[in-house]
């Protein structure tokens, strides 16, 4: 019978589900919404996150692809980049929907928006 293996494990499963949930959460997606970008029931993916199950090599390849970060970031031997914070899923969202707009209507909001942040910027009197 082969003998279990007598080398220490240098990375905690909890400390790497721990990172995976923490770059989700930068990352601005639910479990769901992961789960269902790499096929896997979101329980399942829960159990990653808890340290209940050891993440394999695959999947920190696919879940470094999904969460658009390198596989040292999600297992620790790099740390997270500073400006690794994606932008707001729903500002992009509605970016798309702007895009759609007809030319004279996207104008129009663009001078709206243009407008909101200047006044935005400029010190307000109390």
């Amino acid at each position: 019978m082969p003998r279990k293996p007598t080398y220490a494990v240098p990375i905690e499963p909890t400390a790497i589900g721990q990172r995976l949930r923490e770059i989700r959460t930068r990352r601005q997606m639910t479990q769901v919404e992961l789960a269902r970008q790499l096929g896997m029931p979101q329980a399942l993916l829960s159990d990653y996150e808890r340290g209940r199950l050891r993440v394999h090599g695959g999947l920190i390849v696919a879940l470094a692809h999904a969460l658009r970060v390198s596989g040292d970031e999600i297992l620790g031997l790099k740390p997270p980049k500073k400006n690794g914070r994606s932008p707001d899923r729903r500002l992009l969202r509605r970016l798309e929907e702007i895009e759609k707009l007809p030319r004279g209507e996207k104008q129009a909001l663009l001078k709206t928006i243009d407008r909101f942040l200047g006044g935005a910027r400029r010190p307000r009197a109390n």
